[in-house]
C-alpha cells in the first residue's frame, strides 16, 4: 500500500555521471538562454513522481561556520561488520545540530538506518554494511528557511530549504559535506540529515532528508535506488513517445518480453516470476518519463511510486552493487 507523502523535491545535477540521469526530450540537459539547468524530482502526496527543470547550480548559499579547508569531527561507528574495503560504507553527516544536540542527531541516524533495514535488499544485506556517523557540529540549531522562508541559520554544511518557489527541496554545500564525510574510514554513499521536522529532501550523489520527519524514509529508499543501484525512474508522462536507443539502466528497455526471450537480453531470466511489488515480471509500457515505446519490468515499484518495494530487477541491481563492495566474512 502506498504511503501518502507530502511534497518534496529531489535534486539531480545535470552534470553528474550517475547513470540514472537519462535525459528526456521534455526535460533535456541543454542549458537554456538563462544558463544551465538542473532536473528535480517532485514527489506528490499520493506517492507519484514527476520531474521539473529549474535554473542550475542550485546549492546552499547561506553563511557557514568556517571557510572551506581542514575540518574536524568525531566519527562514531554505528555498525561495523568488517574491514573498510570489504564492506559497503554508508556515512551519515548532519547539519543544524549543536554540540548539545548530538544525542538527538544520533537518534535520527539510528532511526533512518533502522528504517532502511526494514526494506529489501537492505534488510537481508544488513551485514554487508559498515555505517558511520560523523558528528558535524553547527553554531545554530536547525536549517535555513525552517519553519518559514527567509530564516537564515549559520550551520556547518549550509543546509536549507527552498529554491525559488520550490519550498520543499533541501540544498547543501556539497564540497563541505564531502569533506566531513571523508573523515569516516570509508564512504561509498553519503546521507545528509537536516535537523528539521519539516518535510523535504533531495537526492543524487549526496542523499538529503529532513531527519525529524518520519515520512522521509521512502524518499531515501527511492534515491538510493538511483545512487547505489544505478536504476532508472519507471514513471512516465502522458503521450510521450520514446525514440532513443536501448537505455543502459537494468530496469528499463525498448524490448518487449518476446524480444527479450529471443535475444536473451535485459531481464529475460526474470520474465513470468512473481515480484515483491506485486504481480509478475513482464514488460509494462511506460517508463523513463515516456508513456510509449519503452518498458518497465512490473506494474508499480518504488522507482515508479513511493511506498512500494523494489521489483525483482531493482533488487538484483541493488544487491549486485552492494555486494560488489563486500567480501565474504572469514
Amino acid at each position: 500500500m502506498t504511503t501518502p507523502l507530502r511534497y518534496v523535491l529531489a535534486a539531480l545535477s545535470v552534470g553528474t555521471a550517475l547513470a540514472f540521469l537519462h535525459p528526456a526530450p521534455s526535460v533535456n540537459a541543454t542549458p537554456t538562454a538563462q544558463g544551465p539547468t538542473e532536473v528535480r524530482e517532485v514527489f506528490s502526496p499520493d506517492g507519484t513522481i514527476s520531474r521539473v527543470r529549474v535554473p542550475g547550480q542550485a546549492r546552499a548559499a547561506v553563511p557557514q561556520d568556517a571557510p572551506l579547508g581542514e575540518v574536524r569531527a568525531e566519527v562514531v561507528p554505528i555498525q561495523r561488520t568488517g574491514p573498510v574495503g570489504e564492506r559497503f560504507d554508508l556515512v551519515f553527516v548532519g547539519d543544524g545540530y549543536t554540540a548539545d544536540q548530538l544525542g538527538l542527531y544520533h537518534e535520527h541516524v539510528m532511526g533512518r538506518w533502522n528504517e532502511l533495514t526494514q526494506v529489501e535488499p537492505f534488510k537481508s544485506l544488513k551485514g554487508s554494511f559498515n555505517v558511520w556517523q560523523v558528528n558535524v557540529i553547527s553554531s545554530e540549531s536547525g536549517v535555513s528557511n525552517d519553519p518559514t522562508y527567509g530564516v537564515r541559520k549559520n550551520t556547518a554544511l549550509a543546509m536549507g530549504f527552498g529554491y525559488g518557489n520550490m519550498e520543499r527541496t533541501l540544498l547543501i554545500n556539497p564540497d563541505r559535506t564531502q569533506q566531513f564525510a571523508a573523515l569516516a574510514p570509508g564512504a561509498d554513499q553519503v546521507v545528509a540529515l537536516a535537523n528539521s521536522s519539516k518535510y523535504g529532501g533531495s537526492g543524487g550523489e549526496i542523499a538529503m532528508i529532513a531527519a525529524g520527519n518520519y515520512e522521509a524514509g521512502q524518499v531515501l529508499v527511492h534515491e538510493l535506488g538511483h545512487s547505489i543501484g544505478g536504476l532508472a525512474d519507471e514513471y512516465d508522462y502522458p503521450d510521450d513517445l520514446y525514440s532513443g536507443t536501448e537505455p543502459v539502466e537494468a530496469n528499463v528497455s525498448i524490448h518487449t518480453a518476446e524480444t527479450m526471450k529471443q535475444q536473451r537480453v535485459k531481464w529475460h531470466e526474470f520474465l513470468g516470476k512473481p515480484s515483491p511489488d506485486g504481480g509478475v515480471v513482464g514488460t509494462y509500457e511506460g517508463a523513463l518519463y515516456h508513456k510509449r515505446g519503452i518498458y518497465r519490468p512490473t506494474e508499480n515499484s518504488v522507482m515508479r511510486t513511493l511506498g512500494r518495494p523494489f521489483n525483482l530487477i531493482g533488487l538484483d541491481a541493488m544487491r549486485k552493487a552492494i555486494l560488489s563492495k563486500t567480501k565474504p566474512s572469514q
